[in-house]
């Protein structure tokens, strides 16, 4: 059967109400997936850009923590597909249907949206987490489902050892049935003969649907933590086909990307990485495109680059539409779209959210900047810890993260974004 058609089987699940805590603060107002991440993109749409790539066009979206401006671009970005087809990228926020709880974790969010799952009569669910940096055909991942006559199939990838204990890890056969499943373990089992590396849950499921809805009613009967990881995946592989799919990569590098932007350093290195001359992760990939809502804005400008002033470049770095570097020096930074550099200020290894403004003589390193924040004429960002902690949220590493002042209650659209 070719993609599409297998596709057309399947109903995708978006988990995207996470509230991303460790990435804190730049969840302070907005959901985990919704977080600008690449200069144009959130990390929502490296997800729903694998949908769209493997051919899968029937979306739910499940929103809860601070849902607003995640639902407001998937609405504006996300609207290219054809309800008369039987095509759709839906937003379902949490209703209570069966209860007084929001959701208890991954697996109730399931049940408690069964309702939205059933009329779809998909033969196939695949469920997924929105705040993740990879590229992958599901389609692969639903054929091998299919093939190897699972019940259900967890994607896995290798992980180094040390590393493992954040994740789930299974134990497989030699057929890659799974065997063995522990959530976050404190000492991971490493792969058979290869002591360094373990196999770690993706969080990517395929379902056959009638155990998906048999396996999240009976879980919601039991006394749990109601999560996939925890609770549904070690029952279930006492009793059913429970497979591991390793992952394969359509980034094309030479090392496999995935990656979990769950805190501020790793958000702040996997940004880093884009501004590198051959970057792991691969932004311009055409047979891989990853979409996003293109900022009704004009080209970024560089002005002022003469002898008295010096500066009005940009250099290894991403500069997104209505950029206007002004006398001002840019060095391995991501530009949001409509960030302000002004003269003879220097900013380097920063992430710029969108509308930002660097003032006059300032210098900034090892930051991230909050949307539409001012940062005023001379000052210091990124050199002095102490100094800057008094004033601004700074990690363990010297990261520092300036956000806004005022509470960001704006209600047009070009600043909900």
């Amino acid at each position: 059967m070719d993609p599409e058609r297998l596709m057309k089987q399947v109903l995708a699940l978006i988990l995207a109400g996470g509230a991303g805590e460790r990435l804190f603060p730049l969840t302070r107002h907005r959901a985990k997936p919704a977080v600008p991440f690449g200069g144009i993109y959130r990390l929502i749409d490296f997800t729903l850009s694998n949908c769209i790539n493997s051919h899968c066009r029937r979306t739910h979206v499940l929103v809860q923590y601070k849902s607003l401006s995640l639902q407001r671009h998937i609405r504006y970005a996300w609207n290219m597909l054809h309800p008369d087809l039987g095509e759709f990228i839906e937003v379902i926020a949490p209703q209570k249907r069966v209860g007084e709880n929001w959701y208890l974790g991954t697996a109730d969010a399931i049940y408690q949206n069964l309702y939205s799952i059933v009329p779809e009569n998909p033969k196939y669910v695949l469920i997924l987490s929105g705040d993740h940096l990879y590229k992958m055909n599901y389609a692969k991942m639903v054929r091998f489902h299919e093939e190897a006559g699972a019940e259900m199939t967890v994607a896995c990838i290798e992980y180094s050892l040390s590393e493992a204990s954040r994740f789930g890890v299974l134990e497989t056969d030699a057929s890659g049935r799974v065997s063995g499943f522990e959530e976050k373990p404190p000492h991971p089992k490493p792969i058979p003969g290869n002591p360094d590396m373990a196999l770690v849950s993706m969080g990517i499921y395929v379902f056959n649907t009638d155990l998906l809805k048999k396996a999240c009613c009976e879980d919601a009967e039991r006394m749990s933590s109601h999560d996939f990881g925890k609770d549904i995946i070690p029952r279930l592989i006492e009793k059913h086909r429970v497979y591991a799919y390793r992952f394969e990569d359509e980034n094309r590098k030479a090392s496999t990307y995935w990656r979990d932007v769950g805190t501020i350093e790793s958000y702040w290195d996997a940004s880093m990485d884009l501004v590198a001359v051959d970057p792991v992760f691969n932004l311009y990939d055409k047979d891989w495109p990853v979409r996003t809502q293109m900022p009704v804005a004009p080209p970024a400008k560089f002005v002022f680059a003469d002898e008295g002033r010096r500066f009005g470049v940009a250099v290894d770095s991403i500069v997104s539409p209505g950029c206007i570097i002004s006398g001002g020096m840019v060095k391995r930074c991501i530009l949001s779209p409509e960030v302000r550099i002004n003269s003879y200020s220097y900013v380097e290894d920063s992430v710029l959210f969108a509308g930002c403004s660097i003032g006059r003589h300032a210098r900034v390193r090892r930051a991230i900047i909050e949307k539409y924040v001012r940062i005023p004429e001379h000052a210091v960002i990124g050199y002095d810890p102490e100094e800057d902690r008094k004033k601004y949220h700074v990690t363990d590493s010297g990261i520092v993260v300036v956000e806004r002042e005022d509470a960001p209650y704006v209600f047009s659209y070009a600043k909900s974004q």
